[in-house]
């Protein structure tokens, strides 16, 4: 349907809405009167629509809560809406689910989608439901961080749920114990993991059964070795994944774990496992995203601890060098292209952005989920929304950041990402060397590049 015939219909269908609401006569809403101009009012049948979502798992229980009451409130303003939440967990409906969905032209009305790449390819083949139009209506266009992950052409395709760094969480009362502080160089991050490691303890947490995870140290490590402008080039061939400097950073991920600052066996490690490894007293440190933060803050998933925990941001190769790092605003919610078909699915889209995307459902998602906000906040209602010191940390650490970046599978294709994270467990595992996975990536990078030119 037109842009102009939808707007022209939803204004029809608001006029008619609020001329039965205010008749009490005893005509049926579906039926006008013979030889009426106006056109019949939306039917209040019940309806369903499906929301994908990738709040799986008891770390993620806050999202999920905040989801349940944006539903909730949708429901209760579209007459008829039954909202049904389809959970699948977010490298599945990443990588398999959606893309499946996508490849049939049969998508939930509303999913979780990854901004940049994903967003884009799908609204160029039609897909997704261009809200540029709503949300300059509700008012809130202007209002988020950042909309670029959504864009395509000039058109919004989705927006973000919320904001992220990724950064190093450790065990503050193990560094206050043994007299640690908080590094400024690479070289003081690697002594203190000897350190740690000398009195028996895992340096760092981590899971590498799926790959995103191990590969956000890798990330931020070449983006510090080789600075994070690179890796915008690989997508046009101006730079190439063999780049010494890249090279140099994977082989410094490569080292810590030939040096032993994971626990052996981390490739069959799950998420979860990695954060039981530091509440536990078995890791010190971790590298994870912001998000993480929800996790140390819960008593019932953190025991006694619930206060103990910091942040931190990966530090730079040498004392003084810019603070470079991932900060992310890419994942979020889009919507089918195929609600246009349905004034009232239209409507209910309309009245999900509204709900979802407040000042109010922000400050939740911050203080009950430690997300940080995709929308503009004064720094003043950052800090007064929580003194807890690990949210203090990161609010730290946010300020201190230099240069920030997107993190590479926003900037590559699908393709590329598979190769590299088959490439970073090949290394981890002993199978590979930095120079010849980076080698594999660049020849897949290459591909990828030839089948759009």
């Amino acid at each position: 349907m037109k842009k102009k015939s939808l707007a022209l219909m939803m204004s029809l269908l608001l006029v008619t809405s609020a001329f039965v609401s205010g008749c009490g006569g005893g005509k049926s809403v579906d039926e006008p009167d013979k030889g009426s101009t106006e056109p019949p009012a939306v039917s209040n049948e019940p309806f369903e629509m499906t929301i994908r979502h990738t709040q799986v798992g008891d770390a993620k229980k806050f999202r999920l809560a905040l989801l349940q009451d944006v539903v909730k409130k949708t429901e209760e303003a579209i007459p008829g809406l039954k909202l049904n939440l389809d959970a699948v967990d977010s490298e599945v409906n990443r990588k398999e689910k959606l893309r499946g969905e996508m490849a049939s032209g049969k998508p939930p009305e509303i999913f979780d989608v990854f901004g940049s790449p994903d967003a884009g390819v799908y609204a160029k083949e039609g897909l997704m439901l261009d809200i540029t139009p709503i949300i300059e209506e509700l008012g809130i266009k202007d209002k988020f961080t950042t909309l670029d992950p959504f864009i395509l052409d000039g058109k919004v395709y989705g927006l973000p749920i919320g904001g992220s760094i990724e950064g190093i969480f450790y065990n503050k009362e193990y560094f206050d114990q043994k007299g640690l502080a908080v590094p400024k160089t690479l070289s003081e991050l690697e002594n203190i993991a000897e350190s740690i490691k000398a009195d028996g303890k895992i340096p760092f947490a981590q899971s590498s059964k799926e790959a995103w995870i191990p590969l956000m140290t890798t990330n931020n490590l070449w983006a510090y070795y080789a600075g994070p402008e690179i890796t915008y080039g690989f997508k046009t061939g101006e730079t190439k994944w063999t780049d010494p400097k890249v090279v140099e950073g994977v082989k410094k991920h490569q080292e810590w774990v030939e040096k032993g600052y994971y626990k052996k066996g981390e490739l069959g490690f799950e998420y979860a496992d990695m954060r039981n490894q530091i509440i536990s007293g078995e890791a010190i440190m971790m590298m994870d995203g912001s998000w993480a933060n929800s996790v140390f803050r819960d008593p019932k998933q953190a025991g006694d601890m619930v206060g103990k925990i910091g942040f931190f941001n990966l530090p730079p190769v040498n004392e003084g060098d810019p603070v470079v790092v991932m900060q992310d605003a890419n994942n979020g919610y889009g919507f089918s292209a195929s609600v246009q078909e349905d004034p009232r699915k239209m409507a209910a889209v309309k009245e999900f952005i509204k709900n979802m995307w407040t000042d109010e459902m922000q400050i939740r998602g911050l203080k009950e989920d430690g997300v940080l906000p995709a929308m503009k906040m004064e720094v003043s209602t950052l800090n007064s929304t929580s003194d807890e010191m690990i949210m203090q940390d990161i609010f730290k650490a946010v300020s201190e950041i230099d240069k920030s970046f997107p993190a590479f599978d926003a900037l590559v294709q699908a393709s590329v990402n598979t190769a590299l994270s088959l490439g970073i467990q090949q290394v981890i595992g002993g199978e590979s060397d930095a120079q010849k996975m980076l080698e594999d990536v660049q020849a897949a990078q290459e591909a990828a590049n030839a089948t759009e030119e």
